[in-house]
């Protein structure tokens, strides 16, 4: 089935969340004139698997794509799942080296050592440098009419989640596969300096076929 809402947000930090829950990091989002909410895992639900999210993060992207992302205009895109966009594919793009990916803790003791940490250093970093530029890959939800979001009170409800690679599940999720539709998070600061972070769940497979399904052999 795939992802219906698959695009990119491109906005302004002003706000985030570290513990709004245990699953998620929260960020506050400006995007012209309208607020949206980017929900990131920083741990797993699956009860089948490890918790702890694989993570990779980068300073070093493509100039094809930092150009494409730098060229949108603000707010919400949606992207054609296919090669020779911006839409993202961990195992097709060559963007994301998944046997660098390594498990990372949501949460313990400590400085800089697990997803909540280096998210928020991130972020805060993106809200102090005027200029910053924050883009996420993933599913749109919203607007939703009448309902406040449900952290951080703007009404109507908007935001962007499956900040994560959306392929290789399966069991319940294997509806979401496909490819060409992967998540991540991309920040601009001034000075042409990146930084990306990419997501993965230990119980998807880094096999799959045409469709996104994990490869049976």
């Amino acid at each position: 089935m795939s992802l219906l809402t698959y695009g990119v947000l491109k906005g302004t930090v002003i706000g985030h969340l570290r513990n709004a829950d245990d699953d998620h990091y929260q960020i506050l989002v400006h995007a012209g004139q309208t607020l949206h909410r980017i929900a990131s895992n920083v741990k797993s639900s699956a009860p089948k698997a490890p918790s702890t999210v694989l993570f990779l993060s980068t300073t070093t992207l493509p100039k094809t794509l930092t150009d494409g992302l730098t060229a949108l205009p603000v707010g919400y895109k949606p992207l054609p799942s296919k090669p020779g966009g911006l839409a993202l594919d961990y195992l097709r793009s060559g963007v994301v080296q998944t046997g660098s990916m390594k498990p990372v803790p949501p949460d313990v003791p400590g400085a800089n050592n697990d997803l909540k940490d280096l998210l928020e250093t991130a972020v805060v970093q993106a809200m102090k440098e005027e200029g910053s530029v924050i883009y996420a890959l993933g599913a749109k939800w919203g607007p939703e009419n009448g309902i406040p979001d449900q952290y951080f009170q703007f009404s109507p409800g908007n935001g962007i989640h499956d900040i994560h690679m959306n392929q290789g599940n399966s069991g319940k999720y294997k509806k979401d596969n496909g490819t060409f539709q992967d998540g991540a998070l991309f920040i601009a600061y001034p000075g042409a300096r990146w930084s990306a972070f990419f997501f993965a769940f230990q119980s998807q497979s880094f096999k799959t076929d045409d469709h996104g399904n994990p490869r049976i052999k």
